[in-house]
């Protein structure tokens, strides 16, 4: 039994686990609620932030009263809610309990401070700390640095403040400036809670799901790389089958694809294993000379950003993900990359 012969009997025996629990993860994620918190003064261009955010106008979509006359909640989609609330010491004292409550109960509080204005006063500072003695999944966002000077300095400023503990993110909602930094540090949190690819698929906007979709490229071709360090010829096949596998029904939930099991075996068996496997194979060790097994660190790396890239720009251009296209759009990836 040859070598291409051997790995397709390993990902015949191991693919129906990999790509089942892979979309028992993603499933498990879209039916989570997640639930911002907004933390701010009026003039600090919340609004502008998470309509930029989402791609959409979420704030002029399901606004309603909450239980204080001062709290204000967007719906967005299915299970995503935006509760924009006043400070502590803006309300009643009577409703500073509730207040509190939603500061608990948000994925992730978004404190707005105003770039433009006096940043972190003696009054944020107050509610800043109120509000991280019942939630430390805190980013805290700069808002209209196109009207500010020095932000170096003030992001400086804020970090002494802050005790350096959580993401400063400097942006302007007005003109889009970071807001895929802002974007990345959310998802990097609702991550840990297993909700990032929920919030993900629900982002609309061809730029930003491509900026999104990048990132998972790179993250995945990095722990591939990882992977193909081992000195073991073969022992990295199962681990890569996973990574692809999870990569490409990720990228398929956020382009709003249809990915079979069936489809998905072709794509990874047929594509990577046999006939193109061999073609990669030669083309790679080409370019890293001695290379003696497609396990290598940049060669694990690299067919796992090809094959990222490659599944992206199918679904971005409405192309058939047949085993023969995906071949030609890695082929062209290479061709690509070996230019560079």
């Amino acid at each position: 039994m040859n070598d291409s012969s051997k790995h397709l009997q390993t990902f015949n025996q191991h693919f129906s686990r990999i790509y089942e629990e892979q979309v028992e993860h993603i499933d498990a994620q879209l039916d989570k609620e997640i639930r911002f918190a907004l933390v701010g003064d009026v003039n600090t261009g919340k609004s502008s932030t998470i309509n930029q955010l989402m791609g959409a106008e979420v704030a002029q979509v399901g606004a309603k009263p909450g239980e204080t006359s001062s709290v204000l909640t967007y719906a967005f989609k299915k299970n995503i809610t935006f509760v924009d609330t006043p400070g502590l010491d803006d309300i009643i004292q009577d409703h500073s309990q509730e207040t509190l409550d939603y500061y608990k109960q948000a994925d992730v509080l978004l404190f707005f401070l105003n770039a433009a204005g006096t940043v972190f006063s003696e009054g944020e500072r107050i509610l800043f700390r109120k509000m991280e003695s019942v939630n430390k999944d805190i980013i805290l966002v700069l808002n209209k640095i196109d009207a500010a000077d020095d932000i170096d300095q003030l992001v400086t400023y804020v970090k002494e403040h802050t005790g350096d503990a959580y993401p400063i993110i400097p942006i302007s909602s007005r003109s889009g400036a970071n807001i895929d930094q802002l974007r990345f540090a959310i998802l990097d949190i609702l991550e840990k809670k297993q909700k990032d690819i929920q919030l993900a698929k629900e982002i609309e906007g061809k730029k930003a799901k491509s900026s999104i979709a990048n990132r998972w490229i790179i993250g995945a071709s990095t722990a591939a790389a990882g992977v193909g360090a081992t000195p073991i010829p073969g022992a990295d096949i199962i681990p890569i089958t996973s990574i692809q596998v999870g990569l490409m029904l990720k990228l398929a939930s956020l382009y709003d694809q249809p990915m079979t099991k069936k489809k998905a075996k072709n794509l990874v068996v047929t594509t990577l294993v046999s006939n193109f496997g061999q073609t990669i194979y030669r083309q790679v060790t080409k370019f890293f000379p001695g290379a003696s097994f497609i396990a290598g660190t940049t060669i694990a790396g690299t067919i796992t950003a090809a094959f990222g890239y490659s599944i992206k720009y199918a679904f971005e251009n409405n192309i058939d993900l047949s085993g023969e296209h995906l071949t030609e759009l890695i082929k062209d990836y290479l061709a690509n990359w070996k230019k560079k």
